[in-house]
Order: C-alpha cells, then structure tokens, then sequence
C-alpha cells in the first residue's frame, strides 16, 4: 500500500513526478511556492502533453499563511471572430480543429500574474525565468519517456485527430503510435520555451511569439486575433468561501464550477457524514452532487452574464435547504447537461514560509483542439466547446466572453490549525472527488494517502454515452454495489483504478509544522518533500 510523504520544509505533489522534482529544485534554491508552481506548471507541460498545456488555461488558489486566500483566473475568452455566424453551417460547435480552437489561450498570463504577485507581495529570491523554465526546455530537447497515459489516449484518439494541423507532426513520430517508455522529444515546443525565457511571459500576448501564432491561427481559419491576444490579462479574485464545521473552504469563481466543490460539502456538513458507512458516504454525496449540478447549470457562466453574486447561492440556509430535500432511501431522479471527463492537471505546492499554491491547468479534452499551432509545438485548447449556439442559453458563445469551466482548485483552513490544499483532473468528477478527499480525511479521519487512493466514483457521462449513470471502481465492496442499485442508482463499474475518476492530490500542514502529500496512483505522480 502506498504511503503519504512527509517531510519538514515543503511538499509537491504533482500527477507526474518529473514535474514534482521541479517544484522540489526550485525550493531547494530558495524559491517560493508560487516559482515553484511555475517550474511544475512548465514541466508538466511537457511530460503530459495530452493533459495540459501552453495552449490551455489555469487557476490559481494560493494561501498566504497568516492572510485571505487569493485566486488568479488565468482563463482565455472567446476570440473577436468567433460569432453565431462564424459557426453558420454547424448544428454545434466542432469537438476538434480549428474551429474548437476558439478562445485564447490563459495559462502563460496566470504564470505572469502570480509571479508578479510573488514579487510584489509574497516574497521569495526572485529567481529568473530562465531558472523556473530550465527542466521543462531540457525536457522537450531531449525527450521524455512516454507515459502509459499518453500511449493510451494517443492510440484512442489518433484516428479523430491525426488530420489536424500539427498534430501528426508532433503526437505520432515517424507516423507510429508511441509506445510506453519511448522517447518523445519536442523540439518546436523547446524553441518556444527558451523564447519566452529570454523575451518573458509577456511575449506569448504581447510580443514576437504573440505575433507569430495570430498569423499561423489566421492562415489555419482559428478565430482568434493577435488583438485578442494582446488583450489577455489574468486577473486576481476573491475565491468563493463556504463556513464548514470543520473550518474556512474555499475554491474558485465562476466562470468555473468551483461553486459545486463548495455545495456538496456545505450540503453534506448537514447530513452526519463523520458517522457514515461507505454506502452513505457515496449516496449522500451523490445525491448533494445532483443539487449543486442543478445550480451550476442554472447559474453559472462568464461572472459578467451572472444575474447573481456566486457567492449568494452558498448561504448556510440555502445549503441546510438541500441538504433537507435528501433522502437516505431513494436516489433522486437525475439528467444533467453533462460536462464530460476532461483532461486536466492539479498540482499542490507548500514552501517553508507557509505559503500554499493550489493549482490546475488545462486544454479540456485530451489533446485539446488537436490542432498545433506550426513553428511553437504548442497544442491549443478546446475550451470553447463548452459554449453554446443557442442564441438563448445561458452559454451562448460571444466574441470576448470567457466559457464555463470545469476547473476548480480547492484550499481550506480547518479548525484544528492544520491547512489543506487538495484537486483533481476530471470534469464533473473535480467537484465530487474533492467531497471524497475531505469528508474522507477530514470528517471521517482517514489517512491522507487512504483518502486519496480509496476507490472513488464518478457521476455523470463519459464520451460517447447519452445518460447520466453512477461510476463506480470494482475495489467497492459488492454489498455497496447492490445496495447503490436498490437505490436507484443506474450504476455502472470501472476497472480498480480508473483513469475516468481523474488524477488526484493533497497536501496537509499539521500543527506541528510537518507536511504531509499524497499523490494518486492513477497517474504517473509523486509526493515529493524535503
């Protein structure tokens, strides 16, 4: 059985372990949490390309140690052309090409935004770009070993994708799957690194790198503008916050659902989950999922079409509302608008000066767009599929609005003096494996690497599926299996450990000073600590 790491000074955790030892590198050298996330956020980049990206976006929640939480929405809108009529002859908007290619890339600027926060307020050696970016250019120039994750979503996806701009040229070598173990070198994506190096983060909006991906993205019909480029900014927020019995959560504003992390364990802080057996643990967090799915889909978009504050949809009587609306004997009927699995990446970071960093960053599908953009290796997101073409919905597409996101990092101060930071990969299954991690860990005083690994459960649909059902890992207990199903829950199984539940993580600062990580087993992580 796995076991959590602990170490004295700081603690990544990471779902690849080369981006863990970067983190690690720069805390050795005196950098800070936010530098350190930096160097993770550029290797993971590199090592799992099919997650995440320079192409996609982030969001940041970092915890000063004795100060309010900030959060940093590096997230891209959509692109001056892309309007009801660019997408005239289509029922939707398309999964992949260039035409999902449709809103900007944030990520860059989030690195920008924190680093600058880092400067201005936070501390740290102010180490040199070129120092945060060192093990994710050597990567790409020299190759990597392929992760089982990538051979895997390569063979899956390649007869989707293999006809999109770049991607052939950068995904299949030599026009052969890669396999586990072989070396896989990006050298346009190194070139690209080493430029941002040199010129700043600035230059990926705003300067020559900018410049010359506005013209590939016009020759290849994107609908995206270097004048949308040079208007990205991240900007800095103030998370959504949620009283527990157990101490201050918070997560992230919309345009993302961290709202749905925050209500299911509003919800279920009303419904006696410290004495809950595994049945109850996965039914009432179920069904508190079904109420907060209802609000995100009601409620949330782009903060500037909101007719509500997010924050008023979390007042204690509105969640003791719903939670009194559960029944711990019938599962309530369910059809939601479904938000998919998502490829994403979570990552925690806490330093020796007691700043934590929450993490994720993201080009939505596996592989994004599909579509390269020449000359820079970088893969662009496909966010935007996330719009609709309904001119009536709540997420109507509209040039400068930014799309719904399934992203949410979560941090939380508990009553007790210890903090935690905690994610997950996984669209609709973010929120619902956060509630696992905490009411686990927290509420049901489960190890820290327990909580993490025990089998998890994903409700919602996969690619491909046309309803909801209840996924399950085959390590739940067959009494569990069948009582979920005189429920009324429409179950389904997966394999031991999933990849459909996404790749999860936590780190803990105990009162004592001592960190504590757990990494998920599903991926290729690490919890690394010094």
């Amino acid at each position: 059985m796995i076991q959590s790491s602990m170490a004295p000074l700081a603690m990544a955790v990471t779902p690849h372990h080369l981006a863990s030892e970067s983190a690690i590198s720069v805390l050795r050298d005196r950098g800070n949490a936010i530098e350190a996330m930096v160097a993770a956020a550029a290797t993971i980049a590199v090592v799992y390309p099919h997650m995440n990206g320079l192409g996609g976006d982030g969001f940041w929640l970092i915890l000063p140690p004795n100060d309010d939480p900030i959060a940093i929405d590096a997230c891209g809108a959509a692109g001056s052309l892309a309007h009801l009529d660019f997408y005239h002859s289509e029922n939707a908007i398309p999964y992949r090409g260039p035409k999902a290619a449709l809103t900007v890339a944030g990520t860059v600027s989030g690195w920008q935004e924190a680093l600058a926060l880092s400067d201005n307020k936070l501390g740290g050696v102010n180490l040199p770009l070129a120092r945060l970016l060192r093990d994710a250019i050597r990567y790409a120039t020299d190759g990597i070993p392929v992760t089982a994750s990538q051979a895997i979503a390569t063979a899956a996806k390649h007869h989707e994708l293999a006809h999109q701009p770049g991607f052939s040229a950068t995904f299949l070598p030599e026009g052969e799957l890669p396999r586990k173990g072989s070396c896989f070198i990006q050298p346009a994506l190194a070139q690209t690194l080493r430029l941002l190096s040199q010129q700043g983060l600035e230059s990926f909006y705003r300067g020559m790198l900018g410049k010359h991906m506005a013209r590939e993205m016009s020759a290849l019909g994107m609908p995206l503008t270097l004048e949308d480029l040079q208007q990205q900014r991240a900007r800095c927020c103030i998370p959504l916050h949620v009283e527990h019995s157990e101490g201050d959560l918070w997560n992230m504003t919309p345009p993302t659902q961290g709202i749905v992390s925050l209500a299911i364990l509003g919800i279920t802080d009303h419904l006696a989950m410290m004495q809950a057996n595994e049945l109850e643990t996965v039914h009432r967090i179920v069904e508190a999922t079904k109420k907060a799915f209802i609000l995100r889909d009601r409620y949330i978009t782009d903060p500037r079409y909101m007719d509500c504050e997010a924050q008023s949809l979390l007042t204690q009587d509105y969640l003791i509302t719903m939670a009194r609306q559960i029944s711990d004997t019938k599962a309530a009927s369910w059809e939601s608008s479904g938000q998919g699995i998502g490829d994403t990446v979570w990552m925690g970071v806490m330093d020796n000066n007691g700043l934590a960093v929450s993490f994720i960053q993201s080009i939505y599908h596996e592989f994004g767009s599909g579509v390269v953009i020449p000359g820079t290796g970088i893969t662009w997101q496909n966010r935007g599929t996330a719009f609709s073409l309904n001119p009536n919905h709540l997420l109507t597409l509209s040039p400068g609005k930014k799309p719904f996101h399934t992203l949410n990092p979560a941090v939380a101060r508990l009553k007790d003096g210890r903090t935690l930071i905690y994610g997950s990969m996984g669209g609709d299954g973010q929120p619902q494996t956060q509630a696992a991690i905490f009411i686990r860990y927290v509420m049901q005083g489960m190890p820290l690497q327990q909580a993490v690994s025990a089998p998890r459960w994903l409700l919602g649909r996969t690619w491909g599926q046309s309803f909801d059902s209840l996924k399950l890992e085959c390590r739940f207990s067959p009494d569990t299996v069948m009582k979920l199903r005189e429920l009324g829950h429409q179950v389904e199984m997966l394999p031991d450990f999933s990849e459909v539940v996404g790749h999860a993580g936590a780190i803990v600062r105990h009162n004592n000073g001592m960190l504590e990580g757990a990494y998920d087993p599903r991926s290729n992580g690490s919890a690394s600590g010094f």
